[in-house]
Order: C-alpha cells, then sequence, then structure tokens
C-alpha cells in the first residue's frame, strides 16, 4: 500500500476510539428513541467538528503541516458531498413516512455499515494503487464525468421504494407493511418479518455505496495516505447524523450547492490527471474547494433570501 503515517498502534486505536464513540452515542446518549431537535443536533454537530479539529491539529503537529493539510480538505470534501447523501435521506425517509422519533436510529445503523464500507473502499484503493499507478488517472477521468454529469439538468428523483436493492431484499426477506416500534425485525406466527425500519436502512446502504464511489477516489486525489484518507472520511462520516437533524428543514435550499460540488469533482479528477505534468500544492487545493463550496453555498443563501422578499413583496400587494 502507498505509505502511511497510521502505524497498526495508531490504527488500533483509532478504531477502538471510533467503537467507543459510537457505543456511547447509542448506549448512553440516545438511548431513548426520540425526536432530535435543532438545539441537540447543533451541539452534536459542534462536538464532531471540534473533535475532527482537534484531530487535525494532532496530524499537523504530530506529522507536519503537508499532512495536516491533507487531512483537513479530505475532511471538506467528504464532508460536501454528504451534504448531497443527505438530501437522498429526507428524500428516503419521507417515502417511507419514517417517524421523526425513528430517523436518528436508522442513521446510526447506517453510519456504523458505511464505517465498515468505506474501509473496504479505502483498503481496496489504496491497495489497487500501489499495484496500478495508471489507476490513478483512472480515478481522475471517473471523477470529471461524475463532475460533468452533475452539472448536467437532472431527471425526475426515482422513487426510493423502487429501489433495485428493495427489490432485491424482499426476494429474499419477508417483509411487513407496518411500523413496530423501533425495530427492524419482528415475529409473527413463528417467522421473522422485516419491517419498514430495516427496507429504509437497506436502501441507505444501497445508497452510501454509490456516493463511496465518489467520494473515496476523490480524497485520493488529495493524498496517497491510507490513514488520513480513512480518518478524514470517517470523522466526515461521524457527524452526518447530527448534520441532517441540523439541516433538514433546509437541504433543499441549497439550490447550488449541487453545481459546486460538481466542480469540485472536476477539479480533483483533474489535478490526478495533470498530476505528473503540473504538481498542485495541497494548501491550494484547499482554497478551490473551499471556494467552490462556499460560493455554491453563498449563493444558494442568496437565491433563497431573494425568493423570500419576492414572496413577501406579493403577500403584502395581496392583502
Amino acid at each position: 500500500m502507498p505509505e502511511s503515517t497510521g502505524t497498526p498502534l495508531l490504527w488500533g486505536g483509532f478504531t477502538l476510539f471510533v467503537l467507543v464513540v459510537l457505543a456511547l452515542d447509542l448506549g448512553l446518549f440516545h438511548r431513548k428513541a426520540h425526536k432530535v431537535g435543532m438545539r441537540e443536533a447543533l451541539l452534536w454537530s459542534a462536538a464532531w467538528v471540534a473533535l475532527a479539529l482537534a484531530f487535525n491539529v494532532w496530524v499537523y503537529l504530530r506529522h507536519g503541516g503537508e499532512r495536516g493539510l491533507e487531512f483537513i480538505s479530505g475532511y471538506v470534501v467528504e464532508k460536501s458531498l454528504s451534504v448531497d447523501n443527505l438530501f437522498v435521506i429526507a428524500v428516503v425517509f419521507r417515502a417511507f413516512a419514517v417517524p421523526s422519533t425513528f430517523q436518528h436510529r436508522i442513521l446510526f445503523w447506517g453510519i456504523l455499515g458505511a464505517l465498515v464500507l468505506r474501509g473496504a473502499f479505502i483498503w481496496a484503493g489504496a491497495a489497487l494503487i500501489e499495484r496500478f499507478d495508471w489507476i490513478l488517472y483512472l480515478f481522475g477521468a471517473f471523477l470529471v464525468v461524475t463532475g460533468v454529469r452533475i452539472l448536467l439538468p437532472h431527471k425526475v428523483q426515482p422513487d426510493p421504494r423502487k429501489h433495485w436493492a428493495l427489490r432485491i431484499f424482499r426476494k429474499l426477506v419477508r417483509t411487513t407493511d407496518e411500523y413496530e416500534g423501533a425495530r427492524f425485525l419482528v415475529r409473527k406466527n413463528g417467522l421473522f418479518y422485516a419491517t419498514p425500519l430495516l427496507l429504509v436502512l437497506v436502501v441507505i446502504e444501497a445508497t452510501d455505496i454509490v456516493f463511496a464511489v465518489d467520494s473515496i477516489p476523490a480524497i485520493f486525489g488529495l493524498t496517497r495516505d491510507p490513514f488520513i484518507v480513512y480518518t478524514s472520511n470517517i470523522f466526515a462520516i461521524l457527524g452526518l447524523r447530527s448534520l441532517f437533524f441540523l439541516l433538514a428543514g433546509m437541504i433543499e435550499s441549497f439550490a447550488y450547492l449541487k453545481y459546486g460540488l460538481g466542480l469540485v469533482l472536476i477539479f480533483v479528477g483533474t489535478k490526478m490527471l495533470g498530476e505528473s505534468a503540473v504538481h498542485i500544492p495541497i494548501w491550494i487545493s484547499l482554497m478551490v474547494i473551499l471556494f467552490l463550496v462556499g460560493g455554491s453555498v453563498g449563493l444558494s443563501l442568496v437565491k433563497l433570501r431573494r425568493e423570500r422578499v419576492v414572496l413577501e413583496i406579493a403577500r403584502r400587494k395581496g392583502e
């Protein structure tokens, strides 16, 4: 694999830290199913970001500024791409009419599955890069194509209830149409049935595979260090639940975010394709990423404000 700053002790320590945090989250702080309010979501979001920044400082002090910038760049890219993932999750929750009290539970297990999945993707990506240098160009071309596709007009959002993973799952497992509290499985007449809660989890996990295919090559375009790729990715995912509840009512307001994300993927892909000819320092990459993401969010908020002003003027004229 490519040279890594992560020793076996660091890999093991970080994995243990993640497992402990997740155990505390579900077993202590969210033991009882409840609706996550704005204040709780804000506090948890701030806590996850603070943990990521503290880890970033540790990376900077232990491994130098280059690795520190690589970590924060990967974290920003993954965090930005995750907002697009949140939009899909919101659509899934609406399609299945998931009660708000059970949404956190689904996201918890969904993220636990994503941690395992991302780890496998990162390991496979690092192994491929070590064996086949040319695959970086394939990753770069893939990111450019994906970015261009994001910029193109989208078709109508497909119905999550007709997801391919769900069709396969229903052929293998008995299902019920009724929610049974926070349970994923219920026993009836001596047989086990999957509740809609488990069906939603299946769709979310299948959807994450698609997003991982985009995000993992993107971070490898910023750093070849598997430990930095893994930790920046995991920190971004750990804060996904609280970010969802924080932005639940605003996700669709970021009208231009997809264009910013598309441009980020095109930039990183182009960087990978031209790396042998022109080396772009990591700090410049970070500035470009922040500009594209921040600019798209800013333009989205300006658009939202203008729409509200127009609606307010129309309301006043109608009075």
